[in-house]
């Protein structure tokens, strides 16, 4: 009898260990290995010409998986198209989340996610990030997929209280939804501020910069780094970056032309469950 109940006990165990990690679903047993990038596409206009295509045809050259938007319209007078589907589709069969930040022209203006067939997100999420006393409402976009959480964002261009009131807005939100999990939670976007600013130094309280050394704007004579991919603290250990790059030259498209951005590119790895426990949380 006393058998049984240990064989019992250790079957609970045993189970309730599976359903700790049962976030990372069907791949628990592999190492999952992503390629993400964040790139500001400027309305897919910069230029004054419809940069969809290129953009499309430069970020299949990279070979990426998933990546953070910045600055999409929706249906405007501007551009009259849902730009981040359009995107999707040149890419495709790419699924895709849009978060609007405001009302802009008839239509919307906002940021997104985008995602090869390889990943089916788990959920998505939008939220508003406060104007406070900045030029525009921003907003933060967020798909969880199996083993990692994918986060876009792009910050208010004019105040620097503003860039700290959308940032806290975004940290409070992923420990609130994502503190007591094992699921990395992966920041990208533009942060329209350096790395020695008040801003990122905030931000290293919580969060770890894995993006590299690089100006990022503007494409044509690049001399600022603003745009960064970083991974939550509690989590960065589970995260090894394999490559990172600022994508300055494409066989496929101009960077001078597509964006007033350059895309920073990298390939992350995301070890099994049952190694992230042995390692233990932080």
């Amino acid at each position: 009898m006393g058998s049984l109940r240990l064989t019992v006990l250790t079957l609970g165990i045993a189970m309730l260990a599976a359903s700790s990690c049962a976030t990372s679903g069907r791949q628990d047993s592999s190492d999952v290995t992503v390629r993400i990038a964040t790139y500001n596409v400027g309305a897919f206009h910069k230029s004054g010409m419809d940069s969809t295509p290129m953009i499309a045809s430069m970020m299949k050259e990279t070979g990426v998986q998933i990546i953070s938007l910045n600055e999409l319209d929706s249906c405007t007078a501007r551009h009259n198209s849902f730009q981040i589907e359009e995107f999707a589709k040149q890419m495709v069969g790419w699924g895709y989340k849009f978060a609007p930040a405001m009302d802009y022209q008839g239509g919307k203006y906002g940021i997104g996610i985008a995602w090869s067939k390889d990943f089916t997100p788990v959920k998505t999420d939008a939220i508003i990030l406060d104007k406070a006393d900045g030029a525009e409402q921003r907003a933060l976009a967020v798909a969880e997929f199996d083993r990692f959480v994918f986060c876009s964002c792009h910050l208010d261009h004019v105040t620097e209280n503003a860039r700290l009131v959308q940032a806290g807005i975004i940290t409070d939100y992923v420990k609130a939804h994502y503190g007591d999990s094992d699921k990395p939670v992966i920041l990208c976007g533009d942060f329209n501020d350096e790395p020695d600013s008040r801003l990122l130094k905030m931000l290293e309280k919580d969060w770890k910069i894995i993006s590299p050394d690089g100006f990022t704007i503007p494409s044509n004579n690049p001399r600022k780094r603003i745009d960064f991919i970083m991974v939550n603290r509690n989590c960065s250990q589970w995260v090894e970056v394999f490559s990172a790059e600022v994508r300055t030259e494409f066989s496929t498209g101009d960077v001078k032309l597509a964006s007033d951005h350059l895309p920073v590119v990298m390939t992350i790895n995301f070890p099994p469950c049952s190694q992230r426990k042995r390692k233990g949380r932080p």
